[in-house]
């Protein structure tokens, strides 16, 4: 593979993995704040719309593509093993795939998905919005770690490149 291609690749990775740590840094420092500020219902209403407006392209695109992007450099460390890189983005690349991408699906989606259930209106939406609230916030965290730490990883990869 020309190395400008590996470079191009490897570039990309790190500003999608970069884009994710900031989408989820937004949300862990100021949406989640925020949404804390309102009263339960309010806040179970507006998570509500937040999470059915996230299902755009735009989003997706970003989202996805971080994770395509990652797989592909998990196949280039693979094809670059041996090389000083290599590890850089075989470690980055499975960061967000699972830090990102797994958890989201494994993690944040089904609690997504219950909280559209959620009567705001209902006197257990207090209870449900504070679990919700708790639960959710502390796992974005670590979505964002685990991007940012990619983005990191996929750069000094880039750097390790002679």
């Amino acid at each position: 593979m020309p190395d400008s291609v590996f470079f191009a690749l490897t570039l990309a990775s790190a500003v999608s993995a970069g884009l994710m740590a900031g989408i989820y840094f937004a949300f862990s420092s100021m949406v989640m704040p925020g949404l804390r500020r309102l009263q339960p219902g309010e806040a179970v209403r507006s998570m509500q719309a937040i999470n059915a407006a996230v299902i755009n392209p735009w989003f997706l695109t970003a989202f996805l593509g971080s994770a395509v992007l990652s797989l592909v450099s998990v196949v280039l460390a693979f094809v670059r093993w041996g090389e000083e890189e290599a590890i850089y983005l075989l470690i980055a690349g499975l960061l967000l795939v699972f830090g990102s991408l797994g958890l989201t699906r494994g993690y944040h989606i089904p609690r997504n998905n219950a909280l559209a259930l959620v009567d705001p209106d209902a006197p257990e939406a207090k209870e449900r919005w504070e679990t919700y609230d708790a639960e959710w916030t502390s796992w974005n965290h670590i979505r964002a770690v685990a991007s940012l730490a990619s983005a990191i990883l996929f750069a000094a990869g880039l750097a390790a490149v002679e």
